[in-house]
């Protein structure tokens, strides 16, 4: 959500900002904007509705000159998408101009303040709001930029990363942060400023991770300067960054999506790697080492999530219960939050996010920690805000995750999950060895029998193109498939706009069946377990109103088969590891339905990346 890039050294800002942007399209945005001090040492905003390109081609017989600038994606939320109301915004003078990440919640009281001081508004941002309350500060105070930005966050309150240039100034940028991420890189002679570490690592594996009202200054020919807002020098570690540029280019593929639905094998062999032994006999987890005690003598676990994590979280839910025998509760973060929920010492608190920067689950994650909770993150961003808030945690090491509708992050959060739950159970005596050898073993054969899901794609494809008339598709699954089709509806929704809803497929009767005629699909996940006639009943119901059935079925299936108008077949696999085998054909048909109807599958419309404001 949102997109921020900065830069000050020795290479021309606006060819480093705008290639900085297009790494963060991802994350979803409406307008862009770019500010430079350029060789004449004027202060230029150009910004423009639309796509970076849109941009491009307005500063086509603009003055690019300059090493200093800073830039933009906005994904509105004070005020519509128009030039008017994308970054930078200038302060009333020009002098200042800011981008920002965030809501300021209080920005109304704030506005009006500074209209009686008869300060002039030209959006309807928020950002704007920020900007002009640091120069009436500079101006009322008679202090410098970095003072006033000091005094600036005493006053607001919200969710911010920003960052500032200063006309007078020209050698410096100073960028601060609180719940929304912001990363500084430190190259040679050179820095860069980014909302994640994508835009940088063409430049620089040395990074920064601001922490919460932390302020950077950056300055030409000095070392990178870091305090809070309380003035106090800080020494923050300088990271270095595990990522390619080749991990956050196409590689080929037509769409960042279906490339990372076809990482998803080596992937997740990365995702164990280091944690089950080379003879398969064993996982070992640090965070179950070195906190031990807490882990397996908590009284109860509660996974906090949104969206794809929480479907993820669902499914760790039964395997933690399955194997640790300890009860799991599964909370939306956003409702956790809000609902003053009962937790304290003796629990355990599960936050899951991509991102690492999720504001929902963040503040949950705060809000347990207040109340005596241990937190435990299962992330895939490093150095990200919800790792740096938990006591301990998992990375998921699945790499950057380009597509807006999460793919990889959600097998590599189950995989994670499976681990943990036979680890814990071991630790904890609750699971057979018999059993804790055939999960691991299955585990390990996972990455292989997901190549041959995949091996099917033109095939799903095929069958895509016959259901992209369609307005609304039903997902059916029982256990721990039901939220696979949980997942499968939403990545439908997410990137094709066409209307789905997942269920417990002996829910059906108890009202989803009025909606079954002959223009409803329905997937049904059917494969062979003790629910199987069960899911062959139900499915033989919808044929009885004339629905038409997408099945996925097990390995050598002949009852659905039969009766169903498509089949997909999986390989046969563990139980408890079949929801890593049955979402990969659902994120396939989804991603071909979508582009039948020709959307945008990696930025589809209103959604973004990570959801870093309420």
């Amino acid at each position: 959500m949102c997109g921020i890039v900065g830069y000050l050294g020795h290479r021309n800002a606006y060819d480093v900002l705008i290639k900085g942007l297009k790494r963060l399209e991802y994350r979803g945005y409406d307008s862009a904007g770019v500010a430079l001090i350029n060789e004449n040492k004027n202060l230029s905003v150009y910004k423009a509705k639309g796509k970076v390109a849109d941009l491009e081609e307005f500063c086509n017989d603009k003055d690019i000159s300059g090493t200093v600038g800073i830039a933009h994606t906005r994904w509105a939320t004070h005020g519509e998408p128009s030039s008017r109301n994308a970054h930078p915004h200038y302060s009333q003078t020009q002098e200042l101009a800011m981008i920002h990440n965030g809501i300021i919640e209080n920005y109304a009281d704030i506005k009006a303040k500074l209209i009686k001081e008869g300060v002039e508004f030209q959006s309807d941002t928020d950002t704007e709001v920020f900007v002009q309350l640091i120069e009436y500060i500079q101006k009322k105070r008679n202090v410098d930029l970095l003072t006033a930005v000091q005094l600036a966050m005493h006053i607001v309150i919200g969710a911010y990363a920003i960052a500032v240039l200063e006309k007078s100034n020209p050698d410096r940028i100073v960028a601060a942060r609180k719940q929304s991420p912001l990363v500084v890189g430190v190259g040679e002679d050179e820095f860069f400023l980014a909302s994640d570490a994508s835009p940088i690592v063409e430049f620089t594996d040395q990074v920064v991770y601001l922490d919460d009202e932390n302020i950077a200054v950056i300055e030409r020919g000095k070392e990178l300067r870091v305090i809070n807002k309380l003035n106090t020098e800080l020494h923050p570690e300088v990271h270095t960054v595990e990522l390619s540029l080749g991990q956050i280019e196409k590689g080929g593929f037509p769409h960042f999506m279906l490339k990372e639905i076809f990482e998803q094998p080596e992937c997740l062999k990365t995702c164990m790697r280091g944690r089950v032994s080379e003879d398969v006999s064993n996982v070992l987890l640090s965070a179950l080492i070195d906190y031990k005690n807490e882990l397996v003598n908590a009284k109860r676990y509660i996974i906090v999530a949104c969206g794809t994590s929480w479907h993820a979280g669902l499914i760790g839910k039964q395997l933690i219960e399955d194997f640790a025998r300890v009860p799991v509760e599964v909370e939306y973060a956003s409702e956790f939050r809000y609902r003053n929920p009962i937790v304290g010492e003796g629990d355990v608190v599960i936050a899951i996010s991509q991102s690492g920067e999720t504001a929902d689950t963040l503040a949950a994650v705060q809000l347990a920690k207040e109340k005596g909770a241990f937190i435990f993150g299962v992330c895939n961003a490093i150095g990200s805000s919800i790792p740096r808030a938990t006591n301990t945690g998992i990375y998921i090491h699945v790499g950057p995750e380009i597509g807006v509708a999460s793919t990889k992050a959600f097998t590599g959060q189950v995989t994670v999950l499976t681990m943990f739950a036979i680890a814990l159970g071991k630790a904890k005596g609750m699971i057979r060895e018999n059993d804790y050898l055939s999960v691991l073993k299955g585990l390990n054969e996972i990455p292989a029998l997901i190549e041959k899901v995949l091996e099917q794609n033109k095939r799903i494809e095929l069958i895509s193109r016959t259901f992209t008339y369609a307005r609304n598709f039903l997902y059916l699954g029982r256990g721990k498939n039901y939220p696979v089709a949980l997942e499968g509806a939403l990545k439908l929704k997410e990137i094709s706009y066409i209307h789905a809803e997942g269920y417990p497929a002996a829910e059906m009767k108890h009202g989803p069946i009025a909606l079954i005629d002959s223009d409803m699909p329905v997937v049904a996940i059917a494969l062979k377990s003790p629910l199987y006639e069960k899911l062959l009943s139900n499915i033989q119901e919808i044929k009885a109103r004339k629905g038409r059935v997408i099945a996925i079925v097990s390995e050598g299936d002949e009852k659905v088969s039969k009766i169903a108008d498509e089949v997909i077949e999986i390989p046969l696999c563990h139980d408890a590891l079949t929801p890593l085998l049955t979402s990969i054909p659902l994120q396939l048909l989804a991603y071909h339905i979508a582009t039948c109807k020709g959307k945008d599958v990696d930025q589809p419309r209103n959604l973004a990346k990570s959801v870093t404001v309420e």
